[in-house]
């Protein structure tokens, strides 16, 4: 035979998707020796694709057929996909982030206004009120600790942007604790059952609701009583489900991806101390610390869902009408095409640090990108300017991963201030 008439390869057969998650780049690695795009499954048996190349995901995000509307991907409707499959929740939310078009364009306007970069510059001052509070009680905790150990992500890198997300929603204290967990079972969590996603999202629903109520009632300077103006008001206005689903983007997205990076670079710091050297002598800025995180160890790993309007070729990969995709962020920082051989070396003073996509590309790009990095950045400077001898409490390696393929951090960060 020779070599022109010799059979193809056959192709690589699909990824079966972990639902528990773990740490996700040596996968991406193996994924990506194979190519830009890779056939996956997802659990409950759902044939997707995941783009894990720097420039196929910058092309996907970008493309006018990669639609973020439900009604694209077939199998949802053609009763292929049992009705209490739990990455349900990610197609049926209404909002910004599963519209398209005039309807995505009209949605974002409704809390651009909020997340501009002049607007965020005003929540400074409290930003950096809210982390001096945390530091305080960060410190008492390892005073009264035995061993000295705390849990640097509980204890500071949730409470911080929660906070700062749930005042900025008018959200109640109360509430936020709840928020959270409920927050996190539906949205980050893979590993959960049908029955406990089912019940999360009818309870934050509801819980989104009492919040909408109390606003309504009693009106006041936040995101939530503008919205529901815009629910109730003339011209560009929120349908009950859009209102809802909004406030929950805004708070899942407000604090999840946030936590996620402060504590993915407070543990990269702390792994690579000749790094935070050159952070402390003024060699680096803090905003390259969250850059470099950004890209090296982004926040989300795959994140669902896009749909394939129509055929779509990506760096050469064909994905099906139909298909859903997966957007792999924490692939795409460390592809080797792009970011170089070096690519998996964290580096502060990388000069394409900021020529990463954890935020995004095109119509979608994250508005609260501007409040992330404002929160990451006084987060970092703040606490290892008072606590410069911080370190991990237990070797990196036996750190718990979250039980996710979407987000990428870990479920505990114990540290001890030093």
């Amino acid at each position: 035979m020779s070599p022109d008439s010799a059979p193809a390869p056959a192709p690589a057969p699909a990824y079966v998707i972990d639902p528990t998650g773990g740490c996700p780049h040596a996968l991406n690695a193996r994924l990506r020796a194979r190519g830009a795009v890779a056939d996956v499954v997802l659990p409950g048996g759902v044939p997707a694709a995941v783009v894990l190349g720097h420039e196929a995901l910058k092309e996907f995000l970008g493309h006018p057929d990669a639609a973020k509307d439900a009604r694209h991907f077939s199998a949802l409707h053609d009763g292929t996909i049992a009705p209490d499959w739990p990455l349900r929740v990610f197609a049926n939310a209404q909002g910004m982030h599963t519209a398209d078009g005039a309807d995505h364009r009209r949605l974002r306007a409704l809390v651009g206004n909020a997340f501009t970069a002049r607007q965020v510059e005003r929540l400074r001052p409290r930003v950096e009120e809210l982390t001096a509070e945390l530091l305080d009680d960060l410190a008492r905790a390892a005073a009264e600790a035995p061993d000295g150990v705390v849990d640097l992500r509980s204890r500071f890198a949730l409470p911080l942007p929660m906070g700062v997300i749930c005042e900025l929603l008018g959200v109640d204290p109360e509430h936020r604790g709840r928020l959270h967990h409920l927050s996190h079972t539906v949205i980050i969590a893979t590993d959960t059952t049908p029955a406990e996603v089912v019940a999360a999202v009818r309870e934050l629903v509801e819980l989104m609701g009492t919040i909408a109520a109390a606003r309504r009632a009693s009106p006041g300077e936040d995101l939530t009583s503008a919205l529901i103006a815009a629910r109730e008001g003339d011209g560009d206005r929120l349908s009950e489900a859009e209102l809802i689903g909004t406030m929950r983007l805004m708070l899942v997205a407000g604090h999840e991806t946030t936590l996620n990076l402060i504590g993915n670079a407070v543990r990269a710091l702390c792994a690579h101390r000749d790094q935070l050297a050159l952070v402390q002598e003024g060699k680096a800025g803090w905003s390259d610390v969250v850059d470099e995180t950004l890209r090296w160890d982004a926040p989300v790993s795959w994140f669902p869902f896009r749909y394939a309007a129509r055929d779509l070729t990506v760096d050469g990969s064909v994905i099906p009408r139909g298909t859903p995709v997966l957007a792999a962020y924490s692939s795409a920082g460390r592809d080797e095409a792009f970011h170089g051989p070096d690519a998996d070396r964290f580096d502060v003073t990388r000069p394409a640090a900021s020529r990463h996509l954890s935020f995004g590309h095109g119509a979608h790009y994250c508005v609260g990108a501007p409040l992330a990095r404002l929160e990451a950045t006084i987060a970092l400077e703040r606490l290892f300017t008072r606590f410069p001898d911080l370190d991990l409490a237990v070797p990196e390696p036996e750190l718990p991963y979250l039980h996710s393929f979407i987000g990428n951090g870990v479920e505990s960060l114990p540290v001890r201030l030093g």
